[in-house]
Parts: C-alpha cells; structure tokens; sequence
C-alpha cells in the first residue's frame, strides 16, 4: 500500500524520460554518444569532449535550453534529432509504464504528459512507443518557454488547463522538479527511484516513490476519483 489517497486525485501529470519511458536512452545519447561524435568530428579525446559537454551543460542546466534540441544543433553544429535516430532503438517504454496509465484512464482520471522534452523529441518518442494512444494530452514546456523547474511554468500550465492543485498527481523522477511542484501546491507526489533501468535506484529524500507503478495498480481501481 502506498500513502498516495487515490480517492482524491482526478488529476493526473506524468513526465515522460525515466518517468514512462527508460531514461537509459537519453543517459546514453548525451553522455556517451554525442560526445563520442563530438570527438570524431574535432579529432579529440572521447574524455576531452565529454569533459566539453560537461561544461556545455552546466551553463543551462534547468533552463530551456537544455532541453532544446534546436540549441544544441546551433551549439555544437549538428543535427540533434539525426544523432538520435542514430541509437533509436534504445528508446523503449518503461516495462510498468502502460499497466499504470491505462489503469489511471479506466479509474476515470485524466492523464496528461508532461515534459520538457523538445517537441522534436517528443514526436521521436512517440513516434517509438505509441505514448499518444493512451494519454489524454502530451504537453512540451516548450509551448510555455519555461521548464517544470520554474513556478512561471506551473502558473502558466494552470492557466492553459486548469487543473485542481488538491487534486492532482505528479510523477516525475526529477527531485527538483518535484520539489518546484510541491512548492507551488501540488498535494501529492510521486517519485521514481529507478529511472535508468541500466543504473542503481536513486535515493528520492523523502518523497514518496515507486520502483514498479504494477504495485499500484490494485489501490488505483480500488479507489475512483470521488469529488
């Protein structure tokens, strides 16, 4: 049993990487396989360019640009969304993520994604796991030009679909992007502490987290939405 009062939630945002799908792709392609081409291309070291992209990504952690494939392209002068066709086949649905999302949509609650992903991303992902056909709304922060870390985005998100801060459910396997929905009200929370299916479980500090969403999949359709 978990300590999440299913009965009040009618609301539900889901991030997308390490959240329904395994993180390991996107660990994989900006920390070993672009600086691997950034190396062929530049004739240095893989250490030196993943040491240069390090530091590249320092500068806009959290921000919209590190999230922006756009960005990245114009930055390091190459196709973003070509280099990821290049490793598509590790994009892959968390083994747990559909029994959870169809269970929250036959509990009649409304599901929506969430996710700083570029757009150009997110069709990619798409595009791999047919995410769209069980999912109410796919939303990119990018619409919004702010990142789930910022209370401007929560605001915004608010605004455009109106959803009830006590009533709703966010999952995300981003620490401080649950703390940033925690501070601006949402009432429950839900960690993931196995985002990368290739790496250890992460240690979530205190919120409350899941390893598999089939465990909670009985309390779910046992406990409907009641208003």
């Amino acid at each position: 049993m978990s300590n999440i009062d299913w009965k009040h939630i009618k609301t539900v945002l889901l991030d997308m990487d390490g959240t329904l799908l395994d993180l390991h792709f996107d660990n994989h392609f900006w920390l070993q396989h672009l600086p691997n081409k950034l190396a062929t291309i530049k004739g240095i070291s893989f250490d030196a360019a993943q040491a240069l992209m390090m530091n590249e990504y320092s500068k806009v952690e959290g921000t919209i640009d590190w999230y922006c494939l756009d960005y990245w392209s114009q930055k390091l002068k190459l196709d973003i969304v070509s280099a990821k066709r290049e490793i598509e086949h590790l994009i892959s649905l968390r083994p747990d993520a559909v029994a959870f999302i169809d269970a929250l949509k036959e509990s009649g609650r409304e599901v929506i994604l969430l996710t700083n992903a570029h757009p150009q991303s997110l069709s990619l992902k798409v595009e791999h796991t047919q995410l769209d056909s069980h999912i109410d709304k796919l939303i990119s922060t990018h619409r919004f030009g702010v990142t789930k870390e910022s209370q401007l985005l929560w605001q915004k998100l608010q605004n455009d679909i109106d959803f009830n801060s006590q009533h709703t459910l966010f999952v995300d396997d981003s620490l401080t992007i649950l703390q940033a929905a925690k501070d601006f009200g949402i009432k429950y929370l839900l960690a993931v502490s196995n985002p990368d299916s290739q790496r250890a479980h992460i240690d979530t500090k205190g919120f409350t987290a899941t390893h598999d969403y089939r465990l909670l999949v009985p309390e779910i359709l046992g406990n409907p939405f009641n208003d």
